[in-house]
């Protein structure tokens, strides 16, 4: 039988008599996309090469020519090299192809005892491994940058919002350590993910395993992964460990998303609270004053893509049966674009954190406008024995005064709080923004104290982190 357009052989087409139509050929061929594993296909080919010699399926002479095969084809291709053709449909095909042409019927072997369905499933999850390792780098690196910035605006204030509406002051500090945090929680995320992708598929064969000796752990050894698929069905139809890669990138580009927004609201004339430095700005093509926020604007946007390719691999499975189905052809695509758009976001915003610039005098006055401190006045009156429903109603009646008079809280005089209750006394006339800030110490707060503490451990948190990433690169 002769292929396509190209006239090749398909290294499937025994049962074939005519030619595959060169728009089908077009259509199906999955090359330009899947060529991003040609590494983790030919890692994975080399250590079933090695493992079918061990259990004296192929010979050592054959494991050889095989794997100097098939390394002189990875670095072909690394270096660009290698020349890629339509007529060979997928990264498989290719390398194995390409590795008849060089050694001849030894690489005719090298497919004994597998099949594509599970050579992908692995390919895949070995891809994956990779970039849940690579965000996990970049999601450190941006972490130390919100760390490095709460040090640096340690005494930094500004407005705290609900509705955003200017509620109570807080730390600068304490607000990228909220941050942080959200950020902290996504690299717990994708380590949970990548121990659950862990799993070789390979030897599951196409859908029922394989009748041949193999040795599944010795692959999963040679591979890094922690165990082997114990489901041949399962092992081939499997995705979830796509979807939970999409879903915690997606997670994560909401968290990116949500700092992008706040550096997009302060940086304009009405908050004030950040300049956004030139590097990370541009201009407009009519307007001369202008400073756009585009980067944090496109990592905003950005989230919208990453969200959207994990409603696409959802629906992707959701009606499949099992085992394989060539509708998995299109979950490499959207998964490759996740990565990249997850990588790319974390490394520009890793580099805008540190360059932004606060108007600390604006943050402490800001922080106070708006009855920022009435909170403080309810609160003064419900530790001396007053319900805090009943503050709450005096102080409520005391904002509304001074709204009415275009009046601030701190001008009020000590008769003027006792006409709203008498629980009130002189010392009330000493809350302000300090004493605001240093009375929430509890574990959690936005007192200097408690942020110093929360500091510390984020930083200690950070460091065990980036010790365990060197001790199991």
């Amino acid at each position: 039988m002769t292929g396509g357009a190209g006239g090749e052989h398909k290294l499937w087409g025994g049962r074939f008599d005519a030619a595959t139509d060169a728009l089908v050929e077009a259509f199906t061929a999955s090359i330009d996309v899947d060529r991003r594993l040609y590494r983790e296909d030919i890692a994975a080919s080399i250590a079933h090469a090695t493992m079918l010699a061990r259990q004296r399926i192929i010979s050592d002479a054959d494991r050889d020519a095989i794997v100097d095969g098939l390394a002189a084809i990875r670095d072909d291709i690394a270096a660009g090299r290698f020349a890629f053709r339509a007529d060979r449909e997928d990264i498989h095909l290719h390398i194995e192809a390409a590795l008849a042409e060089r050694i001849g019927a030894p690489a005719g072997r090298l497919h004994t005892a597998r099949s594509r369905n599970d050579q992908v499933a692995t390919d895949l999850r070995l891809w994956a491994r990779g970039a849940c390792d690579a965000i996990a780098e970049q999601l450190r690196a941006l972490r130390h940058a919100l760390l490095l910035g709460a040090e640096r605006e340690a005494e930094t204030v500004i407005p705290g919002y609900t509705h955003l509406q200017r509620a109570q002051p807080v730390l600068l500090a304490h607000h990228m350590l909220a941050h942080e945090a959200a950020l902290a929680r996504d690299r717990a995320r994708g380590a949970q993910a990548r121990a659950r992708r862990n799993v070789l598929p390979l030897g599951a064969g196409a859908r029922a395993g394989v009748r041949y000796p193999i040795d599944r752990e010795f692959v999963a050894r040679e591979l890094g992964f922690d165990a082997v698929a114990t489901n041949s069905l399962d092992a081939v139809a499997d995705r979830d460990f796509v979807v939970e890669l999409h879903a915690a990138a997606a997670l994560a580009m909401v968290h990116l998303s949500r700092i992008a927004e706040e550096i997009v609201l302060w940086s304009t004339t009405e908050f004030g609270l950040v300049r956004l430095p030139d590097a990370f700005a541009t201009g407009s093509s009519i307007m001369p004053q202008k400073k756009n926020p585009d980067v944090a604007e496109l990592v905003r946007g950005k989230s919208a893509r990453v969200i959207g390719q994990l409603v696409q691999s959802l629906t992707l499975l959701k009606a499949l049966p099992l085992a394989y189905n060539r509708d998995l052809q299109e979950d490499k695509a959207p998964l490759f674009d996740t990565v990249d758009t997850l990588l790319a976001s974390l490394a520009v915003m890793a580099a805008l954190v540190p360059a932004l610039e606060f108007d600390r005098e604006r943050g402490r006055a800001t922080a106070v406008e708006g009855f920022a401190l009435a909170t403080d006045l309810a609160d003064y009156l419900a530790r001396r024995g007053v319900p805090f429903r009943e503050a709450h109603a005096a102080v409520g009646a005391l904002v509304a005064r001074c709204e009415r008079e275009r009046r601030t809280l701190d001008a009020l005089t000590l008769d003027e709080l006792r006409a709203a209750h008498p629980a009130f006394e002189a010392d009330a006339l000493a809350i302000d923004l300090d004493s605001s800030l240093a009375a929430r110490s509890a574990t959690g707060g936005t007192a200097p104290a408690a942020v110093a503490r929360e500091l510390a451990a984020a930083r200690a948190r950070l460091a065990a982190e980036v010790e365990a990433a060197g001790r199991h690169a």
